[in-house]
């Protein structure tokens, strides 16, 4: 018993230090939807584990009732979880979470098919999934990764790095270490996509810019 409420203060505290919007444990503990919905899971997890499957299915349908967030009683979810608002999340059956991650709306960590076994995201800790982002796929997302609102993850992601677009592409973070997920900017994240084009589209510029020259230099030689 000691050990759960060990655990509760652990979660309420990572509440207070991740939202600014904060004030007390007691208003976290009584009306944030993403400290109901991992107590539930909790439970649903619990007579899961022991093969009471409907009631499992029971607790995890009054959470998504009652939250918003739905959560497959299989899933593995480890301490601190922070579910910043948290609606319109879903975490499939066999995907797992690390300690201390963080999980804005509208995150999906899904399958991409049928298969049976194991078919979702493991999330390492300290990871931050960013508002409507879909992590698609049994890939492992390393440990203080960083995946930009709006993403579509379908591979595996480094550790310290940072998945931005769609489809998702690795971005480093050149060395910097991330302690904490959310000492994260979400807003200025360049796309890696755009940044080639731009490349592409000065090099153009300088080789009409070279054959501009090349073309005057041979009509003054005329």
């Amino acid at each position: 018993m000691e050990k759960r409420v060990t655990r509760l203060g652990g979660l309420l505290a990572a509440y207070q230090r991740r939202d600014p919007a904060a004030r007390s444990k007691l208003e976290i503990f009584l009306l944030y939807p993403g400290v109901h919905a991992v107590l539930y899971h909790r439970l649903a997890h619990w007579l899961y584990g022991r093969r009471l499957f409907f009631l499992a299915r029971c607790v995890s349908q009054w959470n998504r009732f009652w939250t918003g967030i739905e959560i497959h009683p299989g899933a593995v979810i480890g301490h601190r979880l922070v579910i910043d608002h948290g609606m319109g999340i879903v975490i499939g059956e066999t995907a797992e979470i690390g300690d201390d991650c963080l999980l804005y709306q509208g995150v999906t960590l899904g399958g991409t098919g049928k298969d049976k076994g194991k078919r979702h995201p493991t999330l390492g800790d300290n990871v931050l999934v960013g508002s409507g982002a879909k992590v698609l796929g049994p890939f492992t997302v390393g440990d203080n990764a960083r995946i930009a609102a709006g993403a579509v993850v379908l591979s595996q992601v480094p550790p310290g790095a940072t998945a931005v677009g769609v489809p998702a592409r690795i971005v480093r973070m050149a060395g910097k270490p991330v302690y904490y997920a959310d000492d994260v900017d979400q807003i200025h994240m360049e796309d890696p996509v755009r940044q080639e084009l731009t490349a592409l589209s000065e090099r153009v510029s300088q080789l009409e810019e070279a054959l501009r020259q090349q073309g005057n230099t041979k009509e003054r030689t005329a």
